[in-house]
């Protein structure tokens, strides 16, 4: 079969590999939908901190089911994805249900070999029905479980003034979930085309551009002076994060779903008069895929329109410079196997 492997930043290569066989336990599945995410863009460019080349990359994945062993009432043939997460089970985190944060855990594509090629074996327990949702939606349904994750552990009120820190693909769903929840929203991010495809297509409560506006005055104009009582920071760059400390309201709560090589830096006593609360969203559970697969079918959300660049498997590699390029008008590339 054929793969795109990453051998060094900025560099792909199409190798041919065997066709993985069936085994215990595992799924094969044919690879029909790759979604380009944000960890495969600096995969490509060298700035992923948690993978070694060469790899190769792929998460956001849809294809039809070729074999699964142990997998009760998945069918030979039907449109799968998958939970890209493989954890031990047995360490402290994995004890207390959050798998998405296993001490051993190995992320396809980022661990480990991922999903840009023809066929690829996973866990037969990490399967997920499509129940009727197209190839397309079934490969974004990972990027927004991320989001959904971030927004279960904001413990989101109905009303609040959320701020959604980045307008890329995962800064988006967190948006629509923050919006399921009830949430008021505040988009910020320095892409105009971005924050115009917040108010289009999100219908985003409210739109900042970080690199023209005093933000902070504006939130507060926006919140009356309390400031958003939930930040979530979807960008993953340290002088966003380290500004997103100042945008919290008094006894409000800061979300990191974005990830990045540096330390982070705030003022010790602005943070602790807030008596304000930082945490981590990594990954996601499977709570979370399947609540963004039902709201997909109860059409809370239609993912399809994120979808702006495409490109056929055999000239893929070619895209991922265009694909970095902010200027591009990009919110998600999707690569196609129509074989």
């Amino acid at each position: 079969m054929k793969t795109i492997v990453c051998v060094e930043p900025r560099k792909f290569e199409y190798h041919q590999k065997q066709k993985p066989e069936s085994e215990a336990n595992k799924a094969i599945i044919k690879i029909k939908r790759i979604g380009v995410c944000g960890t495969d863009l600096h995969a490509y460019e060298g700035t992923q901190p948690f993978l070694s080349y060469p790899i190769i990359l792929g998460h956001e994945l849809a294809g039809e089911l070729v074999s699964a062993d142990n997998a009760p009432g998945f069918q030979t043939g039907e449109i799968v994805s998958l939970i890209p997460y493989f954890s031990c089970g047995t360490c402290a985190a994995c004890a207390a249900g959050k798998q998405n944060c296993c001490e051993s855990i190995r992320v396809c594509g980022v661990h480990m070999d991922g999903g840009m090629a023809e066929y690829i074996s996973v866990p037969s327990a990490s399967l997920l029905h499509s129940d009727g949702l197209s190839l397309d939606a079934m490969a974004l349904v990972e990027p927004l479980a991320i989001g959904a994750h971030g927004v279960r552990r904001a413990e989101i009120k109905r009303s609040e003034f959320v701020l959604v820190m980045g307008a890329g693909p995962i800064g988006i769903g967190t948006m629509e979930f923050a919006r399921i929840a009830g949430a008021k929203v505040i988009a910020l991010d320095t892409n105009d085309h971005r924050l115009q495809f917040c108010r289009d297509h999100l219908k985003v409560d409210y739109t900042i551009n970080a690199r023209d506006a005093d933000v902070l005055n504006i939130l507060q104009e926006i919140t009356r002076k309390d400031m958003p009582s939930v930040v979530i920071d979807a960008t993953g760059n340290v002088q966003a994060i380290n500004k997103g400390f100042q945008y919290m309201s008094h006894g409000g709560r800061y979300v990191l779903i974005g990830l990045q090589r540096e330390h982070i830096s705030f003022s010790h006593p602005e943070f602790h008069k807030r008596e304000a609360t930082l945490m981590s969203s990594r990954n996601a559970t499977r709570e979370d895929f399947e609540f963004v697969i039902d709201s997909m079918k109860k059409q809370l959300i239609d993912p399809e329109t994120y979808i702006t660049h495409r490109a056929g498997f055999e000239d893929a590699a070619k895209h991922f410079e265009t694909w970095l390029n902010p200027t591009g008008g990009i919110i998600k590339a999707m690569i196609e196997i129509n074989s």
